[in-house]
């Protein structure tokens, strides 16, 4: 006979309301039981063998037959090294509600709330273990660790006080609290929690660290260098030590060195989105000078690994974690609020940039005032997009210094549009900070410099990189010659030569030294060298040959020797007598250097300046003859290295914060 369906399921529902009997059950139940112990057993075996994802599917199958309190504890300690906080925290609270006398689980929960930074739950886990057992040392370490984290600094003494007492020798209880006295400003006492520890292991380098950070509170600068460079030579990996000494050299305007120890502290532990906070300490332009700055001298030549073997490779670190905060979005940090104050800065090159963001970080109203019609300076205009890409690199930067406020005039020129007196009287801008550069190119002054076909390197690159002049859709014309001279051997030469090269010329570079003496990074020259430029060393010319419409045929020159060294400590060049021969060129590029336009200092009352017509500033503060006026970067020292440009740039800050602060603290 058929059943129906209904008849299907009503037989199905009456068979599972069927009595089983004691037998069957018990035999069922042994062998849940049987299950259990294997899945448990082979989860302990795994987590022996080093197999934690093995042992996480066994004890989860265990507990799906059986919750089995010393299971879920075995299952919960190989999430926490695994990441799963969220896992184990969930079996830990189980754990606490089954056997709610455990001290242990409290404790563990305890851990793994700090590990998620909630702080409060830390607290109330190791309250329960207090309640459990009142005279667990670790217990009162956890509740104190818990206040620390809510900034909490007198109960986290008096709960790491606690800890002490019942344990003398807490090493890890006396160093917390150390940290929490030294933030307090309690040099004494903290200096009794170092000493213990260190009576008690001479070697501790937490200790020693901050032993280093009370002197350095106390003014003993080179004890706490001492202390912190002791800690790197015990451990070359602790990251820590690099942090502390580079924020000391910070302190003392060592800022290439610096640089180094941060890059240091970033291969030990890279944690990017951190160490692109940690650079910007020193650092307004990361991803900028990770490319351009000469690191194999100012800073890989500071690194203390390169006494052994090979420096840290710091400008690709840099460039690195420049780069990667840029990919994913991270920005400086803007003030919480302004002071009410307004700073006027000249010029948007890597100087003011990196006066500009200083000062927005300390909550000035500041405006940037910019004569050409992009943001960057020499970012822009003076270094070729091969080696430093504009919307990459440059622009990026430049949003970076706006995203903390800065606001950005440009096409305004400073000595024309108006005055720096006039952006004190009346605009209502309480200093101004010069960081104009050097644009003023220099020639040697010999015969036929005039002609048609004859550039600076600053003209040449401008109309290059600024003005897309290589593009046959912008206006800007240049001449892109059939075989080019490069007279200088600078950086700013091997520039010029690389764009003419790929304008199609046929380059050589005239320097009247060997090239031992080239003054350009060792890396722009193998660069120029590698793509085709050629090398006339110990040449100089004397003379540039027109035809008769006035264009360049040719440059004269004569071979030179090194003589006795001079006064810049290189060897004198010293013409070789008959030596005179002529090359045939169509075009001359001239890159010797640069000197500040007098502009500014012409149209500023009260603003003195050297011979060299740069203005006259002290180092430290980037303080000029006139009140409320600070300068750094080119405009003081004539052409130099970006790095160089925002150390005065981060001078000039100091300065004017330190102006102000006075000016109205009276």
């Amino acid at each position: 006979m058929q059943i129906n369906s209904k008849q299907h399921y009503h037989a199905e529902l009456f068979k599972s309301f069927s009595p089983v009997s004691p037998k069957l059950r018990r035999v069922k139940n042994r062998k849940r039981s049987e299950n259990f112990e294997i899945f448990k057993y082979d989860g302990l075996r795994a987590r022996r063998m080093g197999r934690p994802d093995y042992a996480i599917k066994c004890f989860t199958e265990a507990l799906a037959i059986e919750e089995d309190f010393e299971t879920m504890g075995y299952l919960s300690q190989l999430y926490i090294p695994m990441g799963e906080t969220e896992k184990a925290r969930e079996l830990l609270e189980k754990m606490a509600v089954m056997e709610p006398h455990v001290t242990s689980t409290f404790l563990t929960l305890a851990n793994v709330c700090y590990i998620q930074e909630d702080y409060k739950a830390m607290e109330e886990a190791a309250g329960k273990a207090i309640a459990i057992e009142e005279g667990n040392a670790v217990a009162h370490f956890l509740l104190g660790k818990a206040r620390k984290g809510q900034d909490d600094e007198i109960m986290t003494i008096a709960h790491l006080t606690k800890a002490i007492t019942l344990k003398d020798d807490f090493i890890e209880a006396r160093l917390m609290r150390a940290e929490a006295l030294l933030k307090m400003k309690q040099y004494k006492e903290t200096m009794e929690d170092i000493d213990a520890v260190l009576a008690q292991n001479p070697e501790e380098e937490t200790a020693i660290l901050l032993r280093g950070k009370v002197k350095e509170a106390n003014g003993q600068e080179e004890e706490a260098e001492a202390d912190y460079q002791l800690v790197t030579e015990v451990n070359p990996f602790n990251e820590q030590a690099y942090l502390y000494l580079g924020q000391l050299f910070i302190n003392q305007k060592k800022l290439t060195e610096a640089i180094s120890l941060f890059d240091e502290a970033i291969e030990l532990n890279p944690n990017f989105a951190e160490a692109y906070k940690v650079i910007g300490q020193s650092s307004a332009l990361p991803a900028v000078c990770g490319r351009v700055c000469p690191q194999e001298t100012q800073c890989e030549g500071k690194c203390i690994r390169g006494i052994k073997g090979e420096a840290v490779s710091i400008g690709k670190l840099e460039r690195f974690v420049a780069d990667w905060a840029k990919e994913n979005g991270i920005k400086p940090e803007a003030p919480a609020e302004k002071n009410g104050h307004k700073v006027a800065v000249i010029g948007s090159g890597p100087s003011g940039l990196t006066c500009a963001g200083d000062l927005a970080k300390l909550g000035y109203d500041v405006t940037i005032f910019e004569a050409l019609h992009q943001a960057g300076g020499v970012l822009v205009y003076g270094i070729p997009e091969f080696r430093l890409p504009k919307d990459k690199v440059v622009k990026a930067e430049v949003e970076n210094v706006k995203s903390l406020g800065v606001k950005i005039n440009t096409n305004v020129i400073i000595g024309k549009s108006t005055t720096v007196d006039e952006l004190m009287e009346n605009e209502g801008f309480e200093a101004v900070f010069i960081g104009s550069g050097a644009g003023l190119p220099m020639f040697m002054g010999i015969p036929g410099e005039v002609s048609n076909g004859v550039f600076s390197a600053n003209e040449y690159l401008t109309r290059s990189n600024l003005m897309k002049a290589f593009r046959d859709d912008h206006d800007t014309p240049i001449v892109t010659g059939k075989k080019v001279v490069v007279v200088g051997g600078g950086n700013v030469a091997m520039d010029a030569a690389r764009t003419a090269l790929r304008l199609g010329a046929e380059v050589h570079i005239v320097y009247r030294r060997s090239e031992e003496e080239l003054p350009a990074r060792r890396e722009e020259v193998h660069h120029a060298k590698e793509e085709g430029v050629i090398f006339d060393l110990l040449t100089n010319p004397t003379e540039i040959v027109a035809d008769e419409k006035g264009w360049v045929k040719a440059i004269k020159c004569v071979r030179m020797e090194l003589g006795e060294p001079d006064a810049s400590g290189r060897r004198r060049p010293v013409v070789i007598e008959g030596s005179e021969f002529e090359m045939d060129v169509d075009t001359v590029i001239m890159s010797l250097g640069t000197s500040p336009n007098p502009l500014i200092s012409s149209t500023t009352i009260g603003l003195d300046i050297n011979k060299r017509k740069c203005i006259i500033a002290d180092e430290e503060f980037g303080k000029t003859s006139k009140e409320g006026v600070y300068a750094g970067g080119d405009a003081v020292t004539g052409a130099a290295t970006v790095i160089l440009a925002m150390g005065a740039g981060k001078a000039g800050a100091r300065g004017i914060d330190e102006y102000i602060k006075s000016k109205y603290a009276k």
